[in-house]
């Protein structure tokens, strides 16, 4: 199989980027440079993209890891036609019934879980699961410290009570810092931590999920996905 169209596969991204990657000198095969057109045997030759191990999705399960960009809904259909995650996914992946593990709304980024297999997104999903979920937020003015008790105990919101687990303010010392947070979340009910801020009087400018559980987002390109096997879903049930 082309070297290419062994990446596309695997989820990595599209030929063409693929074949952008080789130029670049990104792309390995059995520890030496890649070459566009190259053959490589499933199972036997061994890829990296970027410095990560690609791996082919197995028979059955897939479970896969997306850096969801700004813009699309986490939806498999939208009344005013939206683009959709499911819309960016790379072959063969997009032919594939996935669903999201958990959503983010259509201006938040970050960290989003595909899979088929139910009964794993469940135990994601579920808060008897316990998987904790890490947000970074910047809000639309200076987070006052009192009012972080106040979402700790939880606010009430169109009758649902929504809680944080734990807020953070920002210690960066960046210029923006103090308008910046990392919050926690067991649940996942819809657009939570924008309702939430929104009730104490705050307005999240920006919202990215960079973590579930012990699985942190890291070297994946916006708008591509990476394969989780054994040992990355094993992260995700990790404190």
């Amino acid at each position: 199989m082309r070297i290419q169209k062994y990446i596309s596969q695997c989820g990595v991204c599209s030929r063409r980027e693929a074949e952008r990657k080789i130029l670049e000198g990104s792309v390995y095969v059995n520890g030496a440079p890649a070459e566009i057109g190259q053959d490589v045997v499933p199972g036997v030759d061994k890829v990296s993209v970027d410095g990560v191990s690609v791996r082919e999705p197995s028979g059955g399960k897939v479970v896969l890891a997306m850096n969801k960009p700004k813009g699309c809904i986490c939806s498999n259909g939208d009344p005013f036609n939206a683009p959709t995650v499911f819309d960016i996914l790379p072959e063969p992946f997009s032919s594939m019934k996935l669903f999201c593990c958990g959503r983010l709304d259509k201006n938040s980024r970050g960290l989003l879980i595909l899979t088929n297999d139910g009964d794993l997104a469940n135990r994601i999903t579920h808060p008897s699961g316990g998987v904790v979920k890490r947000y970074r937020v910047l809000l639309n003015r200076p987070l006052d410290s009192k009012v972080i008790p106040a979402l700790l105990r939880g606010v009430v919101c169109d009758g649902e009570k929504l809680r944080a687990l734990k807020v953070i303010p920002d210690p960066s010392g960046l210029p923006d810092s103090p308008m910046r947070a990392e919050v926690w979340l067991e649940q996942g009910r819809k657009r939570e931590i924008r309702r939430m801020f929104e009730a104490v009087g705050y307005f999240v400018k920006d919202l990215k999920r960079f973590q579930i559980g012990g699985l942190v987002l890291k070297r994946i390109p916006e708008g591509s996905v990476k394969i989780l096997g054994k040992a990355d879903i094993s992260k995700i049930f990790s404190s």
